[in-house]
């Protein structure tokens, strides 16, 4: 049998909720409680807990606080999580994972007190190239069948009106019968739409990592935008979340909550 990798943790035991409700980062090599203390030993060294005031430091190593729990409300339909609200004391960073997407994150500098609580739009980490569960998302929208592929500069129709609907810096990929698993083309660096003059075409920088070469002139066209920029939340029936705080003070932490908002597709 293949050998395994498991993550090892120190447990702890509550009467009053009869479970296990803390995991430790830490691992001694013995413990016991004696005269209304908890004391560890390590490598040979003894240690007494609970005497100092800076927390989540074990043995010399500091570590952080993470909470893991989810929003799981009508779980029959697929939904947008939009934001995290912590009532509490401190910001903390957030990942969220759906059941469609696993990319949502908060960073704990994005928080915004406001009728004291801490609020944050969730955003979007995204892979360039794409990665599959990105295309489902409402920051790609396809563009149409492009006239001609010249250099790095591809031709569209006028009836594409590309001006209204991409970006400078968003990502274009293209894709081929059967229109399969988009591909890379380059990343948008001007748009060029002037109807009058017949010009309609977008020029693009070939040499980011991922970018393939095009290989017909009229493939099928889809742009992405930045994933940070344009994060509309994260989509799924159910969002598990991730909070960390690195803070080596006591802090209060309340309640997790999320704007939530039933996806239309």
């Amino acid at each position: 049998m293949a050998a395994q990798n498991f993550q090892q943790y120190t447990l702890t035991y509550d009467q009053g909720v009869q479970g296990w409700p803390s995991f430790y980062s830490y691992l001694p090599d013995w413990m016991i409680g004696m005269n209304n203390y908890f004391y560890t030993f390590k490598g040979g060294d003894l240690y007494r807990h609970n005497v100092n005031n800076t927390r989540n430091n074990f043995y010399g190593i500091q570590y952080g606080s993470t909470i893991r729990s989810v929003f799981n409300d009508m779980p029959l339909e697929n939904k947008l999580f939009k934001t995290i609200n912590l009532e509490g004391d401190d910001t903390w960073g957030a990942t969220l994972a759906t059941d469609i997407q696993d990319s949502g994150f908060i960073q704990a500098g994005w928080f915004e007190k406001k009728e004291q609580v801490y609020y944050a739009f969730v955003r979007n980490s995204g892979t360039v190239p794409a990665g599959q569960d990105e295309y489902a998302l409402r920051s790609l929208n396809g563009i149409g069948r492009s006239d001609s592929v010249v250099g790095n500069t591809v031709f569209f129709d006028l009836q594409y009106k590309i001006n209204n609907i991409i970006s400078v810096g968003d990502m274009l990929y293209f894709a081929l019968p059967p229109y399969t698993t988009p591909q890379l083309a380059g990343q948008v660096t001007a748009i060029n739409y002037d109807p009058l003059s017949g010009i309609n075409n977008l020029e693009i920088d070939l040499t980011i990592p991922g970018a393939v070469p095009i290989p017909i002139q009229d493939a099928f066209f889809l742009f992405i935008k930045n994933a940070i920029a344009e994060s509309h939340g994260v989509l799924g029936h159910y969002c598990v979340f991730d909070i960390t705080n690195t803070n080596t003070s006591g802090i209060n932490l309340f309640a997790v909550e999320s704007e939530v908002m039933k996806s239309y597709p």
